[in-house]
């Protein structure tokens, strides 16, 4: 059965930085482009980044260009978001996301949450002031 789960949250003050891990228990990794979600207390969940099949292509939400990366180890079955010079705004649960395709691009809707078949049970990123 697969299983996403993700490692790697907690407690940083403003301006440091955290890696998500993302272990997958996918029958064949290489097969999914990958995302990272988050939501914000009292918020919906948000696109956050995402990473083709064989990471030849990503896309990020305007608000953590520049500072999140997403990347991936296939050999690992895993999925990683650096997240650097963190704010206040990026506290959230974080969640991985799993898409079946058989392309190593991104859909135009990757964005969107119903483009993944799988997800995981999400990790708390706090961010203090």
């Amino acid at each position: 059965q697969a299983q996403l789960i993700e490692s790697g949250g907690g407690l940083v003050q403003a301006g440091g930085s955290l890696r998500l891990s993302c272990a997958a228990s996918l029958r064949t990794f290489s097969s999914y482009n990958m995302a990272w979600f988050r939501r914000a207390p009292g918020k919906v969940r948000v696109f956050v980044a995402a990473i083709s099949r064989f990471g030849g292509s990503s896309k990020y939400a305007d608000s953590v260009k520049d500072r999140f990366t997403i990347s991936r180890d296939n050999a690992k079955n895993t999925v990683y978001l650096e997240m650097n010079s963190l704010n206040p705004e990026d506290t959230a649960v974080y969640y991985c996301a799993a898409d079946h395709t058989g392309v190593d691009y991104l859909p135009v809707r990757v964005a969107q949450a119903n483009t993944y078949n799988y997800w995981g049970q999400g990790t708390q990123v706090t961010v203090s002031s």
